[in-house]
């Protein structure tokens, strides 16, 4: 199965039997049969009917279209989610259940603290002139672990504030591990204002629509999430589950730029915000790929355990071990 990215200007897609058409103004480009896509990804103007949304739908390709300038806008077409309705009366149920949020919401915190943990010694094991910043950063990481792991009584509110102090600290040794050239001082978004920071939003997007695919092919409802509180027209399911994958993004893109696989020529600005040019973006999607097939599968293994779960009587915990692998 694969995915099929358009970036290109002034593109159609038809159907034509059981494969999906491209055309540009010159002709028929190129086609794909229906059961070798997963997912169509558009980032530029793509002329599309209904009848073949439906169908790719109906197939179950996912597509995710990025509109709007700067493709700051994303809207998702789904194939119908599943059946088991316990499934997702069990989600609303543990929703009210504030021990459950709070054990799931300290064990995904866990989880991704280890993840930065682990990208920050990679980084320490190829870059002993950086053993202060990332050592420093390691310790405090190491603080927020012992302050979960040791005061069971801590609200979602208060994992939050830990995991978000933690975040600061990771991406100040994150920022040492970073050429001066790419102006990465620490996180920013809407718009991300700096090449590394344009990487990983884009790749956090890409990923985020992942985990929403994930939720629906479970039958779960990605809006109600346990960690992240309801918010109106977020999937707080989804971005719950990228949380403990967020670090395998940032040491992707640490590897796209200490490679020169991506360079800061590579971008262009408008207004305050910093973009991958379309050439590079092609790069990206390529790269990305790699990474993106094991999170799927690791994403869809997790959502149909914890579906199972929900829908049990008495859900166990369980995050640890799917988000070590």
């Amino acid at each position: 199965m694969s995915t099929l990215y358009l970036d290109r200007r002034g593109l159609s897609l038809k159907l034509e039997g059981r494969s999906l058409a491209i055309y540009t103004e010159e002709g028929r480009q190129s086609t794909l049969p229906l059961h070798l896509l997963e997912r169509v990804v558009m980032r530029s103007s793509v002329v599309i009917d209904s009848s073949l949304l439906a169908r790719l739908a109906d197939a179950g390709i996912g597509v995710l279209i990025f509109g709007g300038r700067n493709a700051t806008k994303q809207a998702i077409v789904m194939d119908r989610a599943g059946n088991d309705g316990a499934r997702r009366i069990g989600q609303y149920r543990r929703y009210d259940d504030a021990r459950w949020r709070r054990d799931w919401s300290a064990r995904l915190v866990l989880a991704k603290l280890n993840g930065q943990g682990r990208v920050l010694r990679r980084a320490l094991a190829d870059r002993a002139d950086l053993r202060y910043p990332l050592t420093q950063g390691l310790d405090r990481l190491g603080q927020a672990r012992e302050r979960v792991l040791s005061d069971r009584s801590l609200s979602v509110a208060s994992l939050r504030g830990i995991e978000g102090a933690a975040a600061l600290s990771y991406f100040g040794s994150f920022a040492a591990m970073l050429p001066e050239s790419m102006g990465f001082q620490g996180r920013n978004r809407r718009p991300p204002r700096d090449p590394v920071n344009a990487v990983l939003s884009l790749g956090s997007t890409l990923l985020h629509y992942e985990a929403v695919r994930a939720c629906y092919g479970a039958g779960l409802d990605p809006l109600i999430g346990f960690f992240h509180n309801l918010e109106f027209g977020r999937e707080s399911l989804a971005c719950d589950l990228v949380e403990p994958l967020r670090p395998k993004v940032d040491a992707w893109a640490w590897d796209q730029f200490r490679h020169q696989v991506l360079r800061a020529d590579d971008f262009r600005r408008d207004g305050d915000a910093c973009l991958l040019d379309k050439h590079a973006r092609q790069r990206f999607y390529s790269e990305f790929e790699t990474l993106a097939r094991p999170l799927r599968r690791l994403l869809r293994r997790f959502c149909a355990r914890l579906a199972q779960q929900l829908a049990a009587a008495e859900p166990a915990i369980g995050i640890d071990p799917l988000w070590q692998s």
